[in-house]
Order: structure tokens, then sequence, then C-alpha cells
């Protein structure tokens, strides 16, 4: 079954640290570009950080910066997201995908237009 599944999510207290992670069955992650997106209750999705395929660049959304980073093992069919610094604002649903472009395009994609799309991880993080 070709699929991603996203884990780690959770209630954490202000300041905290979250580390998601997100395997990938089915299929091979080494070639995509993988990203992090979320979705908090009548918001707008977001697209929060991505790595390229091509050149490992990464990008963060500026309200992430210096907070949050992502990685991959391939090895291990896995990307992560390191979320440090938490704040009640970072409350939300997180996604990971999987596309062949690149993150400026990648990021601009709606849900049915990546190549693969996980079921989401609820993180909350309380005042």
């Amino acid at each position: 079954q070709v699929q991603l599944v996203e884990s780690g999510g959770g209630l954490v207290q202000t300041g905290g640290s979250l580390r998601l992670s997100c395997q990938a069955s089915g299929f091979a992650l080494d070639g995509y570009s993988l990203a992090w997106f979320r979705q908090a209750p009548g918001e707008e999705r977001e697209g929060v950080a991505c790595i390229n395929n091509s050149d490992g660049e990464e990008y963060y959304a500026d309200y992430v910066t210096g907070r949050f980073a992502i990685s991959r093992d391939n090895a291990n069919n896995t990307v992560y997201l390191q979320m440090n610094r938490l704040k009640p604002e970072d409350t939300a649903v997180y996604y990971c995908a999987a596309d062949l472009s690149p993150w400026y395009h990648f990021l601009l994609k709606d849900r049915d237009e990546c190549a693969y799309w996980g079921q989401g991880t609820q993180v909350t993080v309380s005042s």
C-alpha cells in the first residue's frame, strides 16, 4: 500500500518541543521533494517547511524560521520535522507530503496536485 503516515503529534506546553515523523511505504522518498503543511480549524492550509529532492535546499515559512527544522532519512524512508519553542499559534493538524517539484512550486500546490499526502497528526500547544 502506497502511503505516508505521520506520527509524533500531541499536546505540549508553550516553549516545548515535538518531533514529527512521516514514514513512507510502498514507494521510496529518495528523489522526491518533501514538505510539511499545517492547517488550523477555520484557517487556510500553510506550507511550513520543504526540502528539495535535487539539491537539498530547505525552505521555511517566516513564522517557523529558527524554530523548526526539516530533515530526511532516505535509508529509513522517513522525513522529520523538529519543532522547538512551540507557540499556541502552532496548533494545527500537520501533514507531510511528497512531490517531484522544487519547494517554490510544491508549496503552492493543492493537496490533490501533490504526488503523495499523509493523513495528518494533531499538534496542540497550550498557553
